[in-house]
């Protein structure tokens, strides 16, 4: 896998977010011209981007922010039964500590922090703009 793509409002405030979460900037760009529309399907697209990537360097995380055509869908708020994206998990050192850090930028805790037989401590957030973040610290 390449990426995962997340389609945000306040594209400067997810890379606050998920710098927090130890994520690293690769960089920025704006994404536009007829090849991109051809790519999407949008005719006039314009988007500007940030790829991070995790520390480790083997994930990547894409943040888009359309300018042109308007966001017509909402789906960041869905329940976590809902069809398509549900979320996206990270392995962290310290559940406890990052939950600490993220609920000061804003993030709310799903349900609980629960433990998963031996191997896992696991916690859903809602983050920036209420999209769904899965949470897992390996335990041993």
């Amino acid at each position: 896998m390449d990426n995962v793509g997340i389609v945000v409002d306040d594209l400067g405030g997810a890379i606050d977010f998920f710098r927090e979460l130890g994520l690293e900037l690769e960089g920025r760009a704006m994404i536009e011209g007829e090849w991109a529309g051809r790519v999407t399907g949008l005719v006039g697209q314009r988007v500007e981007i940030a790829m991070m990537h995790t520390p480790d360097g083997h994930s990547r995380l894409e943040l888009s922010r359309f300018i042109s055509p308007s966001v017509i869908a909402d789906h960041r708020n869905a329940p976590v039964n809902a069809l398509g994206y549900l979320r996206v998990m990270f392995a962290v050192d310290d559940i406890d500590e990052t939950l600490e850090r993220l609920i000061k930028r804003g993030a709310q805790l799903v349900g609980e922090v629960v433990r998963y037989q031996d191997s896992y401590r696991l916690c859903y957030i809602r983050g920036p703009e209420g999209l769904l973040i899965g949470l897992a610290q390996e335990m041993g």
